[in-house]
């Protein structure tokens, strides 16, 4: 397992009338302070990411369907040039979540239609967000094929198609910090 990820399970208390579910627990999650909740939906085949925060926390609960997560953690590339992204993938069903640190790039393909509710450790203004792309050959994720695209290829936006590769995106951070 990648250090700092954790992955969990929250309960569903349920009856006739519907379910209750405790999304969020500060005492599950100590010494972070989330300031932001998003839910993001996704239809089946719609791949995010991979995506990275260089000051940014995520929690990530699956509130409806399934995803493939995908992490990817860069933080050896950026000190060691020579270093490989080490990558590890999970499904995730309906009410488990994953906990991901800053430094460990993540993306999702939603395998059924989507509700991914995610906590963030930092407000949004776009100048954390980062990327590299999807199918770089030298992350070598293990996406599943799509079903009911011609190709098997997930759908993409715009942002996420047009990603440089994952060395171009070390080679810049690294030289940000010089």
């Amino acid at each position: 397992m990648l250090a700092g990820v954790r992955y969990g399970a929250i309960q569903r208390h349920g009856d006739s009338r519907g379910s209750f579910r405790e999304l969020w627990r500060a005492s599950g999650f100590p010494g972070r302070a989330f300031v932001q909740a998003n839910l993001s939906t996704s239809a089946a085949g719609v791949l995010r990411g991979l995506h990275l925060h260089r000051r940014q926390d995520d929690v990530w609960v699956v509130g409806a369907g399934r995803a493939f997560v995908a992490l990817v953690d860069v933080r050896p590339l950026l000190e060691d040039v020579g270093a490989s992204p080490i990558v590890e993938t999970r499904e995730l069903p309906v009410d488990h979540w994953v906990e991901i640190p800053t430094g460990v790039a993540h993306g999702f393909l939603a395998l059924a239609p989507l509700d991914l509710i995610y906590l963030v450790t930092n407000e949004y203004d776009g100048s954390d967000e980062l990327g590299f792309a999807w199918d770089d050959p030298i992350v070598g994720v293990p996406w599943p094929a799509v079903e009911g695209t011609a190709d098997g290829r997930p759908i993409l936006s715009g942002r996420d198609h047009a990603n440089p590769s994952l060395a171009e995106l070390a080679a810049r951070l690294r030289a940000d910090r010089g």
